[in-house]
């Protein structure tokens, strides 16, 4: 379809009208070009010379004005889209965990008991000999109160470089009570293979608090044992990357579905030609990408920005039964059903008497116990769900007739098992 395109500075009769050229026809190194049909190399050579395209062809910079055109197309007619970056990523592009062991100090007096902890004090002087200091045999069990043994661990981002600093966690693996206040000495940080990514050492920020009391009374607010350290880990070596090797990227969904990984591929090759990309499964969708660095993070940049319409979830109604939560999506349908569904509620009483016989009888002061047993049964209304009922009417005709969390999650048992729920009911 033809398209108007150009620069409003000059008036409208300056405008070219030409049919816009695949975009698989782009000078990129490491992206294939296909042929161009003769029709379209046809109509392209018949144009004025002031509106044929310069000899180097459709640059990056053109490529995202026509992208970021097609964006505000999308928005100004209103079609529901996410951006690629948001439901898929790209395989390689990951983050690596890691994990250390070291020595928090500086508490006041909540650290490891030693006595119950022998690790933690094997540490602190497997650290004091690396100084020169050795702690005497003879000296009998230290007791340290200011020190506490600790797990360190992070996510390492994709593409980190030597010098950056990530945020870190740190965690008392001792009965230390409390590691507000503390810092933590330096720690080696490794990953999977054995080998030291970062460096962390720094103060902890403690959310919570522990406060005891002589009689025993004690209060605690949220985790005094766990704290981080912004910025605590200083990287030393960065994790190899196989972005940059060969000429396709592989796109990986969030979400596994055949309906988006098509929407996917249909949006990529409409924009950039036919045979870009290609899915090859319902959760994979491989790109052809440039060869050279710069070009392929620019690609990038201008597909994750794609907005594309996911295809709808299934049908599904998650129920915890712990706590009582219940989800329902909203493809939730109902076949035909009636329902009904009664509580019965029994209560026992305990209410002992005090049996006090009478004076000089020889009797003896004895407490006899009384139960009292009720029985309520609550009868609700039958409700009925006509064909191809929605999620609001299963949410209103539960509520009017006062359903408890527990009473739902029967009635939509009892739906599966009749086969009216045409959704996946999953409990957690």
């Amino acid at each position: 379809m033809p398209v108007w395109f150009g620069l409003m500075t000059s008036p409208p009769t300056t405008l070219c009208r030409r049919p816009v050229l695949p975009m698989h026809v782009l000078p990129i190194r490491g992206l294939e070009p296909l042929p161009i049909p003769a029709s379209q190399a046809g109509s392209t050579g018949s144009s004025s010379a002031r509106c044929s395209l310069s000899d180097s062809g459709i640059d990056m910079i053109k490529l995202k004005q026509l992208i970021a055109a097609t964006l505000l197309l999308s928005t100004a007619f209103g079609v529901h889209a996410e951006r690629l970056k948001d439901i898929a990523s790209i395989s390689g592009v990951r983050a690596n965990q890691l994990i250390g062991y070291g020595l928090v100090v500086g508490l006041n007096g909540t650290g490891d008991q030693t006595t119950q902890t022998p690790f933690t004090l094997q540490t602190f002087n497997n650290m004091l000999s690396q100084f020169g200091i050795k702690v005497p045999s003879g000296s009998g069990t230290v007791q340290l109160k200011n020190v506490a043994a600790v797990a360190v661990y992070a996510d390492l981002p994709a593409f980190a470089k030597p010098g950056q600093t990530v945020d870190i966690t740190v965690s008392s693996i001792g009965n230390s009570k409390s590691l507000r206040g503390g810092a933590l000495l330096m720690t080696p940080m490794k990953g999977v293979d054995g080998n030291v990514y970062a460096i962390a050492q720094g103060n902890l920020v403690v959310g919570g608090f522990d406060a005891e009391g002589r009689d025993g009374s004690k209060i605690t607010v949220n985790v005094p044992s766990s704290g981080r350290i912004p910025g605590g880990a200083s990287v030393e070596r960065s994790v190899p990357s196989g972005f940059n090797q060969g000429n396709t990227l592989t796109l990986n969904l969030n979400r596994s579905d055949f309906t988006t990984a098509k929407r996917i591929v249909d949006k990529i090759n409409e924009l950039l030609g036919p045979g870009v990309a290609q899915a090859l499964d319902g959760g994979s969708v491989r790109v052809t990408a440039p060869l050279d660095p710069g070009q392929r993070v620019d690609y990038l940049s201008i597909l994750e920005n794609l907005e594309v319409d996911p295809g709808q979830t299934a049908a599904k109604v998650i129920i915890n039964s712990r706590t009582g939560t219940i989800v329902i999506g909203q493809n939730v349908r109902v076949s035909p059903a009636a329902v009904t569904h009664g509580s019965l509620t029994v209560t026992i009483t305990e209410d002992p008497i005090v049996s006090q016989p009478g004076a000089l009888s020889g009797g003896q002061t004895a407490v006899v116990p009384r139960s009292r047993v009720n029985a309520q049964q609550e009868l609700h209304p039958m409700f009925k769900f006509g064909p191809g009922t929605t999620l609001d009417e299963i949410v209103r005709a539960v509520n009017q007739v006062g359903a408890a969390p527990g009473d739902l999650m029967a009635i939509l048992e009892a739906l599966k098992q009749a086969g009216a729920l045409q959704a996946d009911l999953i409990v957690i």
